[in-house]
């Protein structure tokens, strides 16, 4: 691990963490019901037989965890509005309070209003879930936008829509692979909606926080590299080119559903940053005719692609290899490949899953990445701010309390909260930059 100090990082630059609500809310009987409180509620869903429950009971004790962010010295905190909690009674309630007691320590709030808990009663399948997107996160701003100058509209789309609705593996357990673009159209659609919505209360820093990765093809040979580049499609470009360059990758618009011209002059509406959710790149070769599994995801024989290993590096306890150079490596290709297109950057999310509170490999893990990323802004990459995965140990989806990503860990019996050593490491960090 390397010994020498973080380099200095520009003025103004925010320092945080994220959550999520489902993850970390807790009161469950508080809200109405999401897709994930419906999926977990179905045997062999998730890996331990968990649901959210509890999870940390963010709720009731946010503010213990308000001041483990004091101390901690972020200036930023990324957490989720749950938009089944907020069109409860009384749910609206909560988020004013913890927006209020952030401000009070100085932490700048920056809401999700779209973290996966998608109210049970709607669907994405439906484009009508789009608009109602829409109602919900004007009344969030408008009870909110006074005190919170950042927003971002969705949380990684890729994934819900991929592992929700193509795969099966997340909620709401859908197994459609490729009937479920329409869920992909639907969110950046409401992505656009929010966007317009959060314009018309007056926010002037908007993002969203898609998950990036660079993928590499398993071999030189073609049908490795055609699969690679489809892969990337995917995963990177149908999430990320209708945002900034208001058109689909060749020969996806066309899949899509409704008037997809004009409703790409939604989806482009012009946002402030981009934000970017990096864990680990992708080896991708041809299909090998059975399914194949790396890192914990999946994926069936009938896909025109096979994920591989990539080998020599260490990996999580969630088996994710630990490559920090690939921060570098996607930063600059963004920038390359988007120029004048893209955004100002935020990291919205990074981080690794291991187990302990002395955390050393954690501490190596987010050290080799904050390198990466000084080395990508060295590079004249314009980047604006990093958000650690996450501040608690919390209920991680599918495989519910199996995986820790926290700086601080969560005892799920008794919900006490303990820093790590990564939190002390991150805090000192802090201290250090301008």
């Amino acid at each position: 691990m390397a010994t020498d100090p973080i380099p200095q990082f520009p003025a103004g630059f925010l320092w945080g963490v994220s959550t999520s609500a489902h993850q970390i809310e807790g009161a469950a009987d508080e809200r109405r019901a999401s897709v994930w409180d419906t999926f977990t509620a179905e045997p062999g869903r998730v890996k331990d037989g968990s649901t959210a429950a509890v999870a940390c009971d963010h709720y009731h004790r946010h503010r213990e965890d308000v001041a483990l962010l004091a101390g901690l010295g972020v200036n930023a905190y990324r957490f989720s509005v749950s938009w089944p909690r907020v069109s409860s009674p009384g749910g609206l309630d909560f988020y004013d309070r913890l927006v209020d007691e952030l401000c009070a320590v100085g932490v700048r709030p920056v809401p999700t209003l779209f973290h996966w808990d998608l109210p049970a009663e709607l669907d994405w399948l439906e484009r009508d879930t789009a608009a109602r997107f829409a109602d919900h996160v004007a009344v969030t701003a408008e009870r909110l936008g006074d005190r919170v100058p950042t927003w971002i509209t969705l949380n990684e789309p890729a994934e819900h829509t991929l592992l929700g609705h193509a795969l099966g593996v997340h909620a709401p357990g859908r197994r459609l692979l490729f009937d479920a673009l329409p869920v992909a159209h639907h969110q950046l659609l409401a992505h656009g909606l929010a966007v317009r919505a959060l314009r018309a209360a007056g926010a002037a820093d908007i993002g969203i926080a898609n998950s990036h990765g660079p993928t590499w093809p398993a071999s030189p040979d073609p049908a490795d590299v055609a699969a690679a580049d489809f892969y990337d499609l995917l995963l990177n470009r149908l999430f990320c080119e209708p945002l900034l360059l208001g058109r689909y990758p060749d020969g996806i618009g066309e899949l899509m559903p409704g008037d997809v011209e004009a409703d790409l002059r939604t989806v482009a509406e012009p946002i402030d940053w981009y934000g970017v959710n990096y864990y680990a790149p992708a080896r991708v070769g041809a299909p090998r005719g059975a399914e194949t599994e790396v890192g914990g995801v999946a994926l069936p024989a009938e896909l025109p692609f096979s994920l591989r290993e990539i080998e020599d590096r260490p990996v999580t306890d969630f088996g994710w290899p630990v490559v920090p150079e690939g921060l570098t490596e996607l930063l600059t290709h963004l920038a390359d490949r988007y120029g004048d297109r893209l955004p100002p950057l935020m990291i919205t999310e990074n981080g690794c899953s291991y187990e302990g509170l002395d955390d050393r490999e954690r501490i190596a893990y987010l050290d080799g990445h904050l390198r990466a990323l000084h080395r990508a802004i060295e590079a004249g990459v314009d980047v604006r701010g990093y958000f650690v995965w996450s501040l608690l140990d919390n209920f991680e989806w599918a495989e519910g309390y199996a995986r820790r990503f926290g700086l601080v860990h969560v005892d799920f019996e008794t919900l006490e909260r303990t820093p790590k050593a990564s939190y002390a490491w991150y805090r000192d960090v802090l201290r250090t930059q301008p």
